[in-house]
């Protein structure tokens, strides 16, 4: 089982592409991709939201959320996050254990 995480950053004039770019400069990104669970950590920009930037963030478990939420990083990302007065959406998925039925698999191209 792995959960991931959507989080929705929206901002105003660009600050939401800026937090995410300030995260992976700083080298946030990079440290929270080396924690022991996390399987994901990418930014992404809607084509019509130029105000939103999108994280999937995803990790092996909920111990391994919970460990990177007592984290010295957290402190880092939520003063980022004030800095530029960010709001967020967040929705968590867990994953399916049986994966792709076979009957979807012919709407996949590889």
């Amino acid at each position: 089982m792995s959960i991931t995480v959507n989080i929705y950053y929206t901002g105003e004039n660009g600050n939401a592409r800026k937090f995410a770019e300030e995260m992976i400069q700083s080298g946030t990104v990079d440290r929270i991709r080396s924690e022991n669970g996390n399987l994901r950590y990418d930014y992404f920009q809607p084509f019509d939201d130029p105000e939103t930037v999108l994280l999937i963030d995803q990790w092996t478990s909920q111990d391994a959320i919970d460990v990177h939420h007592a984290s010295p990083m957290m402190q880092t990302i939520t003063e980022l996050r004030e800095k530029y007065g960010l709001k967020m959406k967040v929705e968590r998925y867990i994953s399916d254990e049986g994966g792709i039925p076979d009957k979807d698999t012919k709407f996949i191209v590889k």
